[in-house]
């Protein structure tokens, strides 16, 4: 059975110690879905969001969650990643907007966490972009894809 990594013998929480751990590449990818009515969808495609180029500033933000995840999630480490990349893709039949984000370093920990967070703040700023046209937009099936490296090597989600 296992157990959790961020629970010290007493039952407290504390930042795992990773100094022991050997430096390999890792990678990980997550996405999401932002839930948009059909005029997000015409608005998108088309380029006409007043608030500007809704793909490129969501990029920047996912990119920027990413590198700043350990200061959102208290026990994550701070982590130099080599790479990150956040991607859309416009799903008019599915009412959807999907988002990914792939995080990669070679470092001592994984980047799962920085994956999910990248997407959701990506997603979040789809959001906050498009909120005056649909404010009853939801997220939903934010998730881990795949990731590489480490103690547990290649894993992949269901």
């Amino acid at each position: 059975m296992s157990t959790f990594s961020h629970l010290n013998a007493g039952g407290e929480a504390n930042m795992v110690d990773v100094s022991d751990k050997d430096v390999t590449k890792r990678e990980a990818t997550a996405e999401g879905y932002l839930y948009v009515n059909d005029d997000v969808i015409t608005q998108i495609s088309e380029a006409k969001i007043a608030k500007g180029d809704v793909f490129a500033v969501a990029r920047v933000a996912g990119i920027q969650g990413a590198k700043r995840c350990s200061d959102l999630i208290p026990l994550c480490h701070p982590l130099a990643l080599s790479k990150v990349d956040v991607n859309f893709e416009v799903e008019p039949e599915q009412s959807r907007v999907r988002a990914t984000c792939f995080c990669k370093l070679s470092g001592k920990t994984g980047v799962e966490m920085e994956a999910l967070t990248g997407v959701n703040v990506a997603l979040l700023t789809l959001f906050d972009m498009c909120k005056a046209i649909d404010p009853a937009m939801r997220l939903e099936g934010i998730k881990v894809l795949e990731k590489k490296g480490g103690k547990t090597g290649h894993w992949t989600s269901q």
